[in-house]
């Protein structure tokens, strides 16, 4: 399939959000919450770029609750149509742009033009927010440890309270993401 065919699958955004059975209110807080700066001139730049935008994502992934909104107004300020797919549904395409040529990580924003050629990708995450994670990951028990599967969720569940309420993660998302499309 060509990325052109691949975009008029996806959904779009009233119609993923609607869908989502987890993370929709964290999603939705950020989407609320979120306020970038006004850069009049990039987005005169990207919108002359006649860009649409293919999401690779899930519902469960706590990157694509923190990512996708903050897409959603880059989208909105820059006239960039977006379209999603579910990762799990469509790894044909997810396979094509795997994390480091291994991993299947989530959200992927690839960027095309009007002749459905790719002109950006962005993904999973911001450099910074990746620091914290790996930083986080650190943390955690050997997974042979009685306690690591319970340290485990912990994790998740300050990592997806941290990416729900972190401001300087939103902004450094934000500022990544402007970043793929000059």
């Amino acid at each position: 399939m060509t990325l052109n065919e691949w975009y008029a699958k996806g959904m779009g955004p009233d119609e993923y959000i609607e869908s989502m059975k987890q993370h929709k209110e964290n999603l939705l807080f950020i989407y609320d919450n979120f306020e970038g700066p006004e850069e009049r001139d990039t987005y005169d730049k990207i919108s002359k770029k006649n860009l649409r935008a293919i999401v690779l994502t899930e519902d469960w992934c706590g990157d694509a609750m923190m990512n996708v909104p903050i897409l959603f107004h880059i989208a909105e300020k820059g006239n960039i149509p977006v379209r999603l797919l579910p990762r799990d549904a469509n790894l044909e395409l997810m396979d094509q742009y795997l994390t480091n040529g291994k991993s299947r990580s989530i959200p992927i924003f690839i960027f095309i033009d009007e002749n459905g050629k790719e002109v950006a990708k962005w993904g999973p995450r911001a450099p910074e927010v990746q620091r914290f994670i790996e930083e986080s990951l650190e943390n955690l028990p050997d997974k042979q440890t009685e306690d690591f599967e319970e340290k485990r969720k912990e994790l998740f569940t300050f990592v997806t309270k941290s990416f729900r309420d972190n401001k300087d993660f939103w902004d450094e998302t934000y500022q990544s993401i402007l970043e793929s499309l000059k």
